[in-house]
């Protein structure tokens, strides 16, 4: 009777555990659906409506890029520096028009292209997100980190009516990262921007600079003291540090002008310069969270850091790096 009762007791006890798996199951299968189900929001926390929506308008480059990726030519773009549009999007962009800088988008001109519906950088559209409201839906992202991007071309094609579609665009770029993820490494970047006398130098979460890591290459910038924050996402960097750091490779970000950090004495002295191993970018490596963006950079970036390894990308020579000077 003894061992009877032991086994019962050894049987509920199991039923229990069974029972309590069974229930755990259903909770997480519960959960999940409803996550699935509940809307995407964009970072302005406005939920994402599916549109059929023809007429779209970029207030970013990378809007601009993550529409053509999807087979949408926007009516109206907004750029950053001296282009009146993103020259590497090329072709699918020769009927849009210009609408100014992203900061200061020509909002008289965007009420007349009548879009119907308007993509924008969040920080550079909160100052008249009524105004743009008022025009047609509205929809900004944050697009700073990878994540950040995988997000917000998410929310976009979500936008479109495209979200598979989307969501492949983003498999598509991990299956690339996979790809390169085997890279020798042993190898340290920085990535600067700027012509004064001191450079900014990018963290570890900046879109570029994490694709360093996940070529198995070192951001010598380093990560952000503010790991909960997006913004900052870089620093001004004095050439002494830098040549403390001193990094294998530097790649600069297009400018307007003269670098002056370039005429430093220091700047003679740094690794990178020594060894022929800096390297003038295109103006997408500056907001690359676009699919076509931030896969030109990591297939340039993986050639440049491993050369030796790595297949060049054929690229126009209007977007392609080259040695600096």
């Amino acid at each position: 009777m003894a061992t009877t009762a032991a086994s019962c007791s050894s049987t509920h006890a199991v039923f229990r555990t069974v029972l309590v798996v069974a229930l755990g199951l259903v909770l997480a299968l519960f959960m999940n659906q409803g996550a699935s189900a509940a809307p995407l929001q964009d970072d302005r926390g406005t939920p994402i409506e599916a549109t059929q929506a023809k007429r779209v308008a970029a207030i970013s480059t990378f809007a601009a890029d993550t529409l053509v990726a999807l087979g949408v030519s926007p009516v109206g773009a907004s750029t950053f520096g001296s282009e009146p549009l993103p020259s590497y999007l090329g072709a699918s962009l020769s009927d849009t028009r210009s609408l100014g800088q992203r900061a200061s988008t020509n909002l008289e001109l965007l009420t007349e292209l009548n879009p119907e519906l308007i993509i924008g950088i969040h920080r550079y559209t909160e100052p008249h997100a009524r105004q743009l409201e008022a025009i047609a839906p509205f929809y900004a992202f944050d697009v700073v980190s990878l994540a950040d991007s995988r997000r917000a071309v998410t929310g976009i094609a979500t936008a479109l009516g495209k979200r598979a579609e989307g969501e492949a665009l983003n498999q598509a770029f991990d299956a690339r990262l996979a790809e390169l993820g085997d890279a020798p490494g042993g190898v340290s970047a920085t990535l600067l921007a700027g012509a004064g006398e001191a450079p900014f130098a990018y963290y570890d979460h900046f879109l570029s600079a994490a694709l360093l890591e996940r070529l198995n290459a070192t951001n010598a910038a380093g990560p952000s003291p503010t790991p909960g924050q997006t913004i900052p996402f870089g620093y001004t960097i004095s050439l002494e540090r830098l040549l403390a750091l001193n990094p294998d490779v530097i790649f600069l970000f297009a400018t307007g002008g003269e670098r002056a950090f370039a005429n430093n004495p220091v700047w003679p002295y740094l690794e990178a310069v020594k060894n022929g191993r800096v390297f003038e970018v295109g103006p997408h490596w500056k907001e690359g969270g676009g699919p076509i963006a931030r896969r030109l950079i990591l297939d340039e970036m993986a050639w440049r850091l491993y050369p030796e390894d790595v297949e060049r990308p054929e690229l126009p020579p209007s977007i392609a790096s080259h040695s600096y000077p």
